[in-house]
């Protein structure tokens, strides 16, 4: 015999999630391709966002098939003086119209706007970068000690007092120190109920009743209704959290080797970090500096969009990180994280300055510092850099050639001790 099942359950408000699915897998890249642009556009602090995306109508398109006209036909067409078979005619100028907007000549066509969900948006946007393994990754935290509740007290202020336990409390006494006096003035008053209806209430037993009755009643109202050992007071103790601040530090070359490609390189690293730290602290700052034979923090749009030409000069940067971090970002306060990216060229006599600076300035500062070449062929730079390795733990560098690259490098810079690759 066989069991049938059937969900006779209505469908939820997602109930065309199953098309939605499928229709971003069939246009895939046309999606991809909105997302790229809006990631050019965007700030870091806005990745995690969702979009409108417009795709145009001739891309999504269905194919129509028809009947023919069928039969051999003869048909003669005019000719012209400008156009010969094959050509490629464009079309009108000012004749396409845009979304419900009429035109007044040529062909009129309507785009299609899609909304992606800020999951949708970063599944795409890491489509190219391979995303293995995300949740392994891990930085340390440093310890902070903050007060929390550790249930109740005799002793404390009275903004702490916990009203209801202490009511609760004094109950509870006054329960427990009457229960037998109430429990024998019952008895009595039973006994004397019984006497007076056998006299008149003038006999030597009622008297020495009604004095033991009001001796108990006197003894019940001497009981407290609020004692000084009912009294409860919440309690805190200090116990260790994670620190949830910590500021991000972005360095870049922008001389005129630096291309928007290897900006771009930069930009995704950059993101893959603040994305990854917004996982792990409260609050974020991010500093930019930008730097060719001199070093400025700007902010997030001169940093990936300003051209600059000339020389680089490595070392500026890295004295004006330290000058920021000794002025408004103290060690003790905040996890202070660096990514630098560059593609290894600097002033010849410059790198042995930048080592120096990262030994004795930076290095005892920060919690991590990576950097990032986005380019392949090793410099003086590079060979100065990875003089640090050894010494430095929390000090790393790998190169990055290609947008595939970033996140398998990202991964290894940032990866959980003892936990493979």
């Amino acid at each position: 015999m066989a069991l049938q099942i059937i969900d006779r359950r209505l469908a939820g408000k997602n109930k065309s999630v199953g098309n939605r699915e499928r229709f971003v897998r069939r246009f895939k890249e046309q999606i991809a391709d909105s997302v790229r642009r809006a990631v050019s556009q965007r700030g870091i602090r806005e990745i995690e966002q969702a979009e409108n995306i417009t795709i145009p109508k001739k891309d999504i398109g269905e194919p129509v098939f028809h009947h023919g006209q069928g039969g051999i036909r003869d048909m003669v067409h005019p000719g012209n003086a400008e156009h010969v078979r094959g050509d490629r005619i464009e079309r009108p100028k000012g004749g396409s119209g845009r979304g419900s907007q009429a035109s007044d000549g040529g062909e009129g066509e309507d785009d299609f706007t899609f909304t992606l969900t800020k999951e949708e948006f970063m599944q795409l946007f890491f489509e190219d970068l391979a995303l293995p393994h995300l949740l392994r990754t891990h930085i340390g935290e440093n310890p902070l000690w903050k007060s929390r509740r550790a249930g109740y007290s005799q002793d404390g202020i009275p903004n702490n007092l916990a009203v209801l336990r202490t009511m609760r409390g004094a109950l509870g006494r006054r329960i427990a120190l009457g229960k037998s006096a109430h429990r024998e003035l019952l008895v009595l008053q039973a006994e004397l109920d019984a006497l007076l209806a056998q006299d008149d209430g003038t006999s030597e037993a009622v008297a020495a009743l009604q004095r033991r009755i009001d001796a108990l009643q006197v003894r019940i109202g001497r009981i407290p209704y609020l004692d000084p050992i009912d009294l409860r007071f919440r309690a805190r103790i200090q116990v260790p959290v994670p620190n949830s601040q910590a500021v991000m530090f972005c360095l870049m070359d922008v001389s005129g080797s630096m291309d928007e490609a290897r900006k771009d390189l930069a930009k995704r690293f950059f993101i893959l970090l603040y994305l990854f730290l917004t996982r792990h602290y409260e609050k974020i700052d991010i500093v930019f500096i930008r730097h060719h034979t001199q070093a400025a923090e700007v902010s997030e749009e001169q940093f990936f969009h300003s051209t600059e030409s000339g020389g680089t000069v490595v070392s500026s940067a890295l004295v004006l990180l330290d000058q920021i971090i000794r002025a408004r970002y103290p060690s003790g306060d905040w996890n202070i994280y660096v990514a630098q990216a560059s593609d290894g060229d600097n002033f010849t006599n410059d790198s042995g300055n930048c080592r120096n600076l990262l030994v004795d300035r930076i290095l005892p500062l920060v919690r991590y510092f990576a950097y990032v070449q986005v380019a392949e062929e090793e410099q003086n730079l590079w060979e100065e850099y990875s003089q640090l390795l050894p010494e430095f733990s929390h000090f790393a560098m790998r190169k990055v050639s290609q947008p595939s690259e970033i996140y398998p490098v990202f991964r290894d810079l940032f990866k959980k001790e003892g936990v493979p690759l």
